[in-house]
């Protein structure tokens, strides 16, 4: 039953709360006569709703007011599109110290139901927005698009525009890089000014204005606005909401001069909160964000904080190389990288973790994070970049026909001596060195670099036999990796997206384009774990629950760089893991 809430009850509760959502228990009473003065407002930034529940979802609008002042916003939620089915409305103030924007924890809603919804102010009103519930009890599938990592100024937000045209979403699983903190003339920005693309402000994310500011920008793009308004939004950040390769105490791109680190960091998470229709845990609290969706007996939806909580710093594989014989201290980056003290979830959210996975009752226990959790172990020589990938396939290749000549092969034909007599001369000492160096992690920022507590995550899964799914972004490729612990026993799969707009490994190793389906294919081959892997196109991926599997399906744009672009659909892949199996197959 709706609940009757005077109009000046929720111009009381909004002025209390600065950054938290006003929440909406059900129909308003009549306006009173005397209305307060409000600043005359548009709204150019879109809507958005988030973090359904099976009872509610935050709704969300920014107004851009005509002068300072308080601007008074009104809220209606219905059933129906025509909204004559009113379930929900409201009104409250916004005003410069919540940056103008509205957030509303929209109550008593039904599960499992669509829900239309729209802002008002004076004579304005917004876009209608669509928005869904969390279900309950059985549910036969559930559909979400995974994306992360959005570049402004590196293109086009196409990929966005791609997933609005996807008609049977329950949400959208953002894993951060939502925005990207750099200054103008930055990280990929070579097109920016031709495209009309270069960021606001001008300089690097600092205070809580430029943070501010850099979001507003974002929300003016018209394929984020339409996929913000199509579907529900579940978010979890990454580094560059902050500054790049963030960890507790720091950030790599927080430097000398750039002030205290604490007071960015919070300047950055208040933002997010604000710009981000996000439910906060409290008043006050922009930094636990670590979560929990169940979707029925179906699925359940874990989003981790990997990164700004309680992270220890990265290592650095120069801290373990010797300067002047180039030799690596294996034994002591072994001793480090494996420490039982080395956290990347901190203990409180590692224990809630585990015990959340020990009591779910869901099918399928998906962990909703941003960085590759599978062992992505590169030869030495290609991880400490002394050496590429073709160069090592070319060298290694050479190393084993020397090998077999030495112990005289008799089935050495005499074009492979002829190749090998050419070529004695690249096998320096040195670079049989670099070809004996074991295999290590190629990204010391991922759960490579983290592994006590990526085995603590894993051997939890495996005493419940757990349906075990990991989502990632971060790395602006795609991939697809079985799980495995130390033992070597796989316990989960891994389904990792591309990016949004920002480059890839293609554009760090400078790849031609058609260089990259072989490199691609040496990559996977080269990893014992991984199934997949694509090095150079944007885009989402979509995961389908059932009982049954759970498929993966990856979407790919053709361009960023023009808005007329196509789905790239022979770039496309798909592949599924059955419930049980922890083995990933792909789909023809």
């Amino acid at each position: 039953m709706n609940r009757t809430v005077t109009r000046r009850d929720f111009l009381a509760m909004s002025a209390k709360g600065v950054g938290v959502a006003v929440i909406s228990y059900g129909l308003m009473g009549c306006s009173d006569s005397n209305d307060d003065n409000s600043v005359p407002a548009q709204f150019l930034h879109g809507i958005a709703s988030g973090d359904p529940a099976i009872d509610a979802v935050i709704l969300w609008t920014r107004v851009t007011p005509e002068s300072e002042g308080d601007v008074k916003v009104s809220w209606q939620v219905a059933s129906d599109a025509a909204f004559s089915q009113l379930v929900t409305t409201g009104e409250m103030v916004t005003n410069a110290s919540r940056d103008y924007t509205v957030k509303i924890d929209a109550r008593g809603l039904r599960a499992g139901q669509n829900y239309f919804y729209r802002f008002m102010t004076g004579d304005k009103t917004s876009v209608v927005g669509k928005t869904r519930t969390l279900p309950e009890g059985d549910v036969s599938s559930v559909k979400l698009a995974v994306m992360s990592c959005a570049n402004f100024p590196a293109g086009y937000f196409n990929v966005y525009e791609l997933a609005a045209a996807q008609d049977d979403l329950d949400a959208v699983v953002h894993l951060g890089d939502y925005i990207y903190e750099y200054a103008r003339g930055g990280y990929a920005s070579e097109h920016a000014a031709e495209l009309g693309r270069e960021v606001l402000p001008a300089t690097e994310l600092l205070t809580l204005g430029d943070y501010r500011t850099r979001y507003g920008q974002y929300h003016t793009d018209a394929s984020l606005q339409k996929l913000h308004a199509k579907v529900p939004f579940i978010t979890v950040w990454d580094d560059h909401e902050v500054a790049n390769d963030t960890w507790r105490d720091g950030a790599e791109n927080h430097n000398e001069g750039e002030g205290d680190f604490a007071v960015r960091k919070e300047a950055a998470l208040q933002a997010y909160f604000e710009w981000l229709p996000i439910r906060p845990w409290r008043e006050g609290n922009h930094e636990e964000i670590y979560r929990s969706f169940s979707y029925g007996n179906l699925v359940d939806l874990h989003m981790l904080d990997t990164r700004v909580l309680a992270r220890d710093k990265q290592l650095d594989y120069a801290d373990y190389m010797d300067p002047t014989t180039g030799s690596f201290a294996g034994e002591r980056f072994l001793a480090d990288v494996t420490s039982t003290t080395r956290t990347m979830l901190g203990l409180t959210q590692l224990l809630w973790l585990q015990g959340t996975l020990l009591q779910a009752t869901g099918k399928w226990q998906v962990l909703g994070q941003q960085i590759l959790m599978g062992k992505m172990s590169l030869p030495a020589a290609i991880a400490t970049q002394q050496m590429s990938i073709p160069q090592y396939a070319m060298l290694g290749a050479l190393a084993k026909l020397a090998a077999r000549a030495a112990a005289n092969d008799p089935t050495l034909t005499a074009q492979e001596l002829q190749y090998l007599q050419a070529n004695q001369a690249l096998l320096t000492p040195e670079v049989i060195a670099l070809l004996q160096l074991p295999a290590i992690p190629y990204n010391l920022d991922a759960w490579d670099g983290y592994a006590y507590e990526r085995e603590v995550i894993l051997g939890t899964a495996k005493s419940k036999n757990l349906n075990l799914v990991v989502i990632a972004g971060d790395t602006h490729n795609a991939w697809a990796n079985e799980l495995k612990d130390v033992n070597g026993d796989t316990v989960g799969v891994e389904f990792a997206t591309s990016s949004v707009s920002s480059p890839g490994l293609e554009y760090y190793l400078n790849l031609p384009a058609e260089q990259i389906p072989a490199t691609e294919a040496a990559i996977v081959e080269l990893v014992p774990d991984l199934k997949y892997a694509n090095l150079r196109d944007r885009g989402f991926m979509t995961l389908t629950f059932t009982a049954d599997e759970v498929r993966s399906d990856w979407h790919y744009v053709d361009t960023i760089l023009s808005k007329d672009f196509q789905a790239a659909t022979a770039r496309g892949y798909s592949a599924k893991a059955k419930v049980g199996e922890h083995v990933i197959t792909p789909i023809v």
